[in-house]
């Protein structure tokens, strides 16, 4: 069981998603018949986290309206940005609403179909020397994305941004377990981006990168929100209802 609490980043306007998902936030968007939010949801109650915060901005009333304050076992609380944060500042504001010394953090934009207790289990392992671990995963077209350097023992060595080329690499695949120390490093009440610029400041202070060659999907773009539903399907259909099977329709 992974017994911290989750957070996760649903504040996105999905403003490239505009034409295709229009009047909803981002964490709404359809996929199979479901708001894609429910995947996230889903994967982690298998995984034994009880207590999630909603970083909620854009719309955050639709958001609370869809899901209530108890979403089967979860309990569900929202810190609902008034001005956009960013990624961190969001983090920074919601972490008031919980008392665990170790938080897990996920992007409410991307799925990675990799079991959380297993990631969990290896950041314990680590915690001495990573307070900060990211779940990396491998794809072989990283133009959309940043990527990852790792260097020994899976410590994260470097971040490079976008650089539009077609090659493998590692990839964020948008799921962090941070000690709150380094939460509470950030600056409050400042518009942060934790990826680009809190997650370099936080190398020399230790990341780990766990890798895995789990299936990934994001839904940043019409492109890649169209085959979230051919993923998701693909996914339930082979995994033979473990745990971790996503639900039927």
């Amino acid at each position: 069981m992974v017994d911290v609490p989750a957070l996760i980043l649903a504040g996105g306007l999905g403003t490239r998603l505009e034409g295709v998902v229009t009047g909803i936030p981002k964490v709404l968007a359809p996929v199979r018949g479901r708001p894609f939010l429910s995947y996230l949801l889903h994967q982690i109650q298998a995984a034994g986290v009880r207590e999630v915060v909603l970083c909620t901005g854009y719309r955050a009333d639709q958001v609370f309206e869809t899901f209530g304050t108890r979403h089967e076992e979860l309990s569900l609380r929202y810190s609902s940005e008034s001005r956009p944060l960013g990624t961190a500042g969001a983090i920074r504001q919601a972490i008031g609403l919980v008392e665990a010394e170790r938080l897990l953090v996920l992007n409410g934009d991307s799925y990675i179909h990799n079991p959380l207790e297993e990631f969990h289990r290896w950041y314990l392992a680590r915690e001495s020397s990573f307070p900060g671990s990211l779940l990396l995963t491998w794809i072989e077209n990283s133009a959309r994305f940043g990527t990852v350097e790792l260097g020994p023992r899976a410590a994260i060595r470097s971040f490079h941004e976008k650089r539009g080329l077609s090659h493998p690499g590692w990839i964020n695949g948008g799921v962090y377990l941070l000690r709150r120390s380094l939460l509470e490093s950030i600056p409050p009440d400042r518009v942060i981006s934790l990826e680009n610029e809190v997650f370099p400041k936080w190398i020399r202070l230790g990341l780990g990168g766990y890798t895995t060659l789990a299936r990934f999907i994001d839904i940043g773009t019409p492109e890649s929100y169209a085959e979230a539903g051919s993923v998701m399907a693909e996914i339930a259909a082979g995994c033979r209802n473990t745990e971790i099977c996503l639900r039927p329709r």
